[in-house]
C-alpha cells in the first residue's frame, strides 16, 4: 500500500556541481526536494521506489539498490549510487560496473544521498517515454501492492515550453497544462493526473507525465493528502515539488 509520495523535478542542474555559478538559482528547489524526502522518511516505509523518465529499451526498467549513475556526460566527473550515500569526492562505479541509471534516477540518487536516506531499502524504475496511460496506472497499482508500506519518489519535469528560450520554445498551452498538474499534485487528485492528455504532454515535452500517472495508479484508495512545496519555471521548464502523505 502506498503510504507517501514525493514529486521532484529531475534536471541535472539540481546537482550544484553541474550548475556551477548558476547553482543558487535552484536552491529553493533543492530545499523543497529535501523537505519532500523528509516526509517520505517520516512515513516509515518498508520500501522506497524511485521512478523517473528513461530512454531505455524497456518500457519499465528496474534498477536495484546500489545501481550506479554518472554526470560525466555533462562535463563533471561525478558519479552516484542509488543507495542513500554521497561520495566525498568524485568516484567511479565500484567493482568495475558501468553506470546504468538514466539521468532522472541519477538526480534522484544525488537527492537521496544529499539527505543520507536510510529509512528503507531503495528500488529504481525507469519509465520509458511515452508509456500509455493505462500501462502507467496498472504499473502504479502493482508497485503499491508489493509491500505493506510503500513510498514513491516520483521524478519528472513539467512542460519545457514556458518561454521563448525554453528547450521547446514558447507554447501558449504550456502554462495552463503546468497549472493543472500543480493543482492535481497539491490536491492529491489521482483522477486529474490519470486524465492528463498524453499527446499534449508529449508536444509540450512534459517528461513527468508517465511517472505522475504511475503515481495516480499507486495512490488509488490510499486517501493521501497533498501539498505543493515548490512551483517555478526557471529556464522555461516547469519544475514542481509536492508531497502526498
Amino acid at each position: 500500500m502506498l503510504v507517501s509520495a514525493a514529486v521532484c523535478p529531475c534536471p541535472p542542474l539540481l546537482v550544484p556541481a553541474l550548475a556551477a555559478g548558476a547553482a543558487p538559482e535552484l536552491d529553493a528547489a533543492r530545499d523543497a526536494c529535501a523537505d519532500a524526502l523528509g516526509v517520505l522518511a517520516a512515513s516509515r516505509p518498508d520500501r522506497l521506489v524511485v521512478v523517473g523518465p528513461s530512454a531505455g529499451p524497456q518500457d519499465l526498467e528496474p534498477y536495484p539498490q546500489g545501481a550506479h549513475g554518472t554526470f560525466r556526460g555533462y562535463g563533471v566527473a561525478l558519479d552516484v549510487t542509488l543507495d542513500g550515500t554521497l561520495h566525498g569526492t568524485p568516484a567511479g562505479p565500484g567493482h568495475g560496473e558501468p553506470p546504468t541509471l538514466p539521468a532522472s534516477l541519477a538526480v534522484a540518487a544525488w537527492l537521496l544521498g544529499n539527505v543520507a536516506w536510510s529509512a528503507s531499502p531503495i528500488q529504481g524504475l525507469g519509465v520509458r517515454e511515452p508509456l500509455d496511460t493505462e500501462r502507467c496506472i496498472k504499473s502504479g497499482r502493482d508497485i503499491a501492492a508489493r509491500d505493506e508500506r510503500v513510498a514513491l519518489l516520483v521524478m519528472g519535469d513539467a512542460s519545457a515550453c514556458r518561454t521563448l528560450k525554453a528547450p521547446g520554445y514558447l507554447d501558449d498551452r504550456a502554462a495552463a497544462f503546468d497549472a493543472e498538474v500543480a493543482r492535481a499534485l497539491a490536491d492529491a487528485d489521482t483522477a486529474a493526473l490519470a486524465a492528463l492528455d498524453e499527446k499534449l504532454a508529449t508536444e509540450l515535452q512534459a517528461a513527468g507525465r508517465a511517472c505522475w500517472q504511475l503515481l495516480a495508479g499507486a495512490a488509488e484508495g490510499a486517501s493521501l493528502d497533498g501539498a505543493l512545496l515548490y512551483e517555478a519555471a526557471p529556464y522555461g521548464v516547469g519544475y514542481l515539488v509536492a508531497t502526498w502523505s
